[in-house]
């Protein structure tokens, strides 16, 4: 298979063809662009436009997508994303305006529509669209939470992380300027309240960050306690809403006991998920939190819709204008579709597609936590005979031609296989998945060696991690 970059496809011939070259004249460039910043030379591919066509097409054919089959990683909620959505994210009076125009009215009143739904699903108060990921979220909701504790002249200097949070959850809180205590999950899964307690009784603690569902798929049942005990000694609760897609319509981050929620649109509200992005990841806060909100805010009065700044207490702008405006659109679309009976369907048949899976591979594969999961769950290599490990388990899956699910993460199961099928997925795709794990085990038992040199039916075969990873090829 051409697995050849488009520069090693570069044709030793003459760069002149049968395209009239522009007589347009460039001149006194140098007053435009300084001389420093002007490229003495451009080294280009020299290849006629149909191998360009080509090359890029037949790039585009090997990828894999969502629209290409079952993406089950877990943790990333790798849902299909509905066509709708991105028609109306294309209309010309949304896609071709600038945000400083004055007829925006129509787009700002979906900015402050999407706000409201998100305070009724997750139970908050106030919102801003700002944050461009979760990761982005997860850093404005801590600074948020530290501003109100130097505005009230609070010293709060550490943040407790249970270890099975998110591994963007302790980098977060790190870049906020505070340290982590980091709690040790119990057999259940769950935050120990009695090392929950103690940690907080520090006196220094602003507060926890909590995954609810966690890592491992588990809703902690003493949620309402673990919020009681933080509030009692001074501190704030913040959500990771990276797994709020089983939850829709089921409960709220707000009356579970949550200060601050982060949502990632990219993953639960179905707008364009991977490649970098973009993402968006709003913030909501209870009332007390309001104030601290960065700006600008949208506010309605006789004018129309405009904005206002509270500087004294806001932790100011973190991203231009109002964040990724065309994820934040599609995102509303999907929510004014499916309304709060769909919505509430999402989280109930990811939780049901979920468990059916865990059921059925729990048969064969070994389950550490083998209780009710919410949108997805954690299995482990733990078992598997002739040393066969989740890597060759996720490689030989490329084979069959489905993706594989995230692995070795949370840390916390040791050879982990992190399954989360989303609700988009029908029972047909749910059994072929069952049935390509069933025979990967079938294969382990029988010819170990295809799995440990697996993947044989990709473009390239597999890497030498090690090497990738001490030596890594950046560029060409």
């Amino acid at each position: 298979m051409d697995t050849k970059i488009i520069f090693e496809k570069s044709i030793n011939r003459s760069n002149e063809n049968f395209i009239p070259k522009m007589d347009i004249v460039a001149k006194d460039i140098a007053q435009i662009i300084p001389n420093s910043l002007i490229r003495k030379e451009l080294p280009l591919p020299n290849v006629p436009e149909v191998e360009i066509v080509r090359h890029y097409v037949n790039l585009s054919n090997r990828n894999y997508g969502v629209d290409t089959g079952m993406y089950p990683l877990g943790s990333c909620t790798m849902k299909y994303n509905p066509k709708i959505n991105e028609i109306i994210g294309r209309i010309p009076g949304f896609s071709q305006i600038h945000p400083l125009q004055e007829e925006n009215q129509g787009s700002l009143k979906v900015l402050m529509e999407l706000s409201k739904f998100l305070v009724e699903i997750t139970g908050m108060e106030g919102f801003t669209l700002q944050p461009a990921a979760g990761a982005h979220g997860e850093l404005v909701g801590l600074l948020i939470m530290k501003k109100y504790f130097e505005h009230n002249k609070i010293r709060k200097t550490k943040i407790i992380v249970p270890d099975s949070a998110h591994g963007t959850n302790p980098a977060s809180a790190k870049m906020a300027g505070f340290s982590i205590i980091e709690l040790q999950s119990n057999k259940q899964g769950e935050v120990p309240l009695d090392h929950l307690e103690y940690a907080m009784k520090q006196g220094d603690v602003a507060g926890i960050m909590l995954t609810n569902p966690n890592t491992l798929g588990v809703f902690d049942r003493n949620i309402k306690e673990i919020t009681r005990i933080v509030h009692e000694n001074g501190g704030f609760c913040y959500y990771d809403g990276a797994n709020l897609n089983p939850m829709l319509g089921v409960c709220r981050p707000g009356d579970m006991g949550f200060d601050i929620v982060h949502l990632n649109l990219h993953k639960t509200f179905s707008t364009p998920h991977g490649g970098g992005g973009p993402g968006s990841g709003p913030v909501g806060v209870v009332e007390t939190l309001i104030p601290y909100l960065p700006e600008p805010c949208l506010i309605s009065n006789k004018e129309g819709l405009i904005c206002v700044e509270r500087k004294s207490t806001s932790i100011g702008r973190i991203k231009a204008f109002w964040g990724n405006f065309g994820i934040i659109l599609r995102a509303y679309s999907y929510i004014l579709a499916l309304g709060a009976e769909g919505l509430s369907k999402v989280g109930r048949i990811s939780v049901l597609n979920a468990n059916y899976l865990r059921n059925t591979l729990k048969k064969r594969y070994y389950l550490p936590y083998d209780r009710m999961c919410k949108h997805e769950f954690v299995l482990s290599d733990k078992g598997i005979p002739n040393g066969v490990t989740t890597e060759d388990i996720a490689k030989r899956i490329l084979d069959y031609g489905m993706y594989a699910p995230t692995i070795y993460f949370p840390l916390i199961v040791n050879g982990a296989l992190m399954i989360e099928p989303t609700e988009t997925e029908t029972r047909n795709n749910l059994d072929r998945f069952i049935d390509i794990l069933f025979k990967i085990l079938d294969e382990a038992e029988e010819n170990p060696d295809i799995l440990k040199k697996a993947p044989f039916n990709t473009p390239i075969g597999r890497l030498d991690a090690v090497l990738a990873a001490r030596s890594p090829k950046l560029r060409e």
